[in-house]
């Protein structure tokens, strides 16, 4: 619940701080110099780049937050067998054994979004972001009975070869 709060909160200030540069864009096009008006008119992109990316990234947590409510609902949820530093940070060893494990159910079942979910999982705490997102995209894909990679934004991640190793 803290994280749901801490990203609207967000959310909410980047909201409000789109609305301060977009009516800055549109302040310096009323000065109706070209200079001004060029530079309002690129003032006003950024804050339509922002919502862009806004929406985009709420619609994914929204959608890996149903999958997991899902998969814990079904006791699939996977469990924290992670051996961790005196820190407390992930050893990287540990994580690369679950992440072979979570490979090869990827690879036996590639239809299956709960074993995709899993990996994304395995990759997280092996601290490979941008294929942990590709895989819950493409796990969100199947869940929702879309053909993975259709969209584009699950390329890489959806090809017959088996999912790459973290880097």
């Amino acid at each position: 619940m803290r994280a749901k709060i801490t990203y609207f909160a967000l959310a909410a200030v980047l909201v409000v701080y789109f609305v301060m540069v977009g009516s800055r864009g549109v302040l310096l096009i009323k000065q109706g110099t070209v200079v001004t008006v060029a530079f309002g008119a690129a003032v006003l992109v950024l804050p339509f780049i922002g919502l862009w990316f806004l929406w985009h990234t709420t619609r994914f947590a929204r959608g890996a937050g149903r999958l997991a409510r899902e998969l814990e609902a079904e006791g699939g949820l996977p469990v924290d067998e992670l051996r961790r530093t005196p820190s407390g940070r992930i050893d990287r060893d540990s994580a690369d054994e679950v992440f072979a494990r979570r490979q090869r159910e990827a690879e036996a079942e590639p239809g299956d979004w709960r074993v995709w979910f899993r990996l994304a999982v395995a990759y997280h705490d092996a601290r490979d972001t941008p294929r942990a997102r590709k895989a819950m995209q493409h796990a969100i894909a199947l869940h929702d009975g879309r053909t993975p990679g259709a969209d584009g934004r699950t390329a890489g991640a959806t090809d017959a070869s088996p999912p790459p190793r973290p880097r």
